[in-house]
C-alpha cells in the first residue's frame, strides 16, 4: 500500500507541500524574517514591490508581505483542523447511527443532513459568520456546522453496506451488543472513506475560509490571514501586483496539495478502485 502511494507523484507532491505548510506553520516566529511587521504599521515603506529586505514586498501599511504569509500559515491550518475536527465529531457518529439502526431516528437524522445539504456551504457560512459577528471563532463553528453533513451522508452509505456484511451477523449472532459492533466492527471498516473525505475536505475548507476572508465575513484586521490579505490589496490592483500574489498562490498551492494529497488516498484506500484501475 505504501509503495502504491509513493508511486504516484501527484500525492507524494502533495504530501510534501502538505508537511511543508505544517512546519512553517509550527515554525512561524522563528522562519518570518521581521516578526515585528506582522502587526505593525510602517507607512513610510507601504507598497514596496519586491526586494532583498522584503521578498514579498509591503502591503499599504508597510507590513512585510512574506512574514505575514508565514502567519498566515499558521491562522490556516488552526481554522482548518478544529473545523474539520468539529465535522467529524458531529458527522461520523450521526452516520454511524442512522446507517446501523432503521428507524424514524435514522430518518430524522438523514433529513437534517439533507437541509443542511441542499444550500451551498459558502453562503450558509457566510450567513452564519455574520449573524455571529465576523472573527476566526465564528469561521470555525461556520465550517464545522456546514461541512458534518459530507461526513454523515458518506458514513450513512458506508455503514448501511457493513452491516449486510456476514461478519456482522455473526458477530450479533455471538451476542454482541450494538455498541460494541458499531465501535469495534463497523468503524474500522468504515475509516477509509472518512480519511479521503478528511484530506480532500481540509483542502475545500481553506478555500472557504479564505472566501469568508475576502468578503469580508471572516478573519477581520489586522489578522494575517490569506483571504483577507486578498481582499486588502483589491483597491491597489494592478499597481501593486504582489500584494495580492503572494497570498493568492499560498492559497492555490495549499488547495492543490490537499487534493492531489486526498485523490492519492482514495486510489490506495478504496479496494474497489484499485480493482477497477487493474481491469482497465
Amino acid at each position: 500500500m505504501g509503495r502504491e502511494f509513493l508511486s504516484d507523484r501527484l500525492a507524494t507532491t502533495g504530501l510534501v507541500i502538505i508537511l511543508i505548510l505544517l512546519l512553517v506553520a509550527l515554525l512561524a516566529p522563528f522562519l518570518a524574517p521581521d516578526r515585528d511587521a506582522v502587526y505593525g504599521i510602517s507607512p513610510e515603506r507601504k507598497l514596496q514591490a519586491p526586494n532583498t529586505k522584503n521578498i514579498f514586498g509591503t502591503d499599504h501599511l508597510g507590513r512585510d508581505l512574506l512574514s505575514r504569509t508565514i502567519y498566515g500559515a499558521r491562522v490556516t491550518i488552526i481554522i482548518s483542523i478544529i473545523a474539520m475536527g468539529s465535522a467529524l465529531l458531529i458527522g461520523v457518529p450521526i452516520g454511524l447511527i442512522a446507517g446501523y439502526y432503521e428507524n424514524w431516528v435514522s430518518n430524522f437524522l438523514m433529513r437534517v443532513s439533507e437541509v443542511f445539504l441542499s444550500f451551498p456551504q459558502l453562503l450558509l457560512a457566510m450567513a452564519l459568520t455574520v449573524a455571529l459577528g465576523p472573527n476566526i471563532k465564528s469561521v470555525i463553528l461556520a465550517l464545522s456546522i456546514t461541512y458534518w453533513p459530507w461526513f454523515s451522508r458518506i458514513v450513512f452509505a458506508e455503514t448501511r453496506f457493513v452491516k449486510q456484511s456476514v461478519f456482522i451477523e455473526a458477530t450479533q449472532a455471538l451476542g454482541a451488543n450494538n455498541f460494541r459492533i458499531i465501535t469495534f466492527h463497523v468503524l474500522p471498516n468504515v475509516l477509509s472513506p472518512i480519511i479521503v473525505r478528511t484530506t480532500i475536505g481540509m483542502g475545500y475548507t481553506i478555500l472557504t475560509a479564505a472566501s469568508l476572508g475576502f468578503l469580508g465575513c471572516g478573519a477581520q484586521p489586522p489578522t494575517p490571514e490569506w483571504g483577507l490579505a486578498i481582499a486588502e490589496a483589491r483597491e491597489y490592483l494592478p499597481k501593486a501586483w504582489w500584494f495580492a500574489t503572494f497570498p493568492g498562490l499560498a492559497i492555490f498551492v495549499v488547495v492543490m496539495a490537499f487534493n492531489m494529497f486526498g485523490d492519492g488516498l482514495r486510489d490506495v484506500l478504496d479496494p474497489r478502485l484499485r480493482i477497477s484501475n487493474k481491469k482497465e
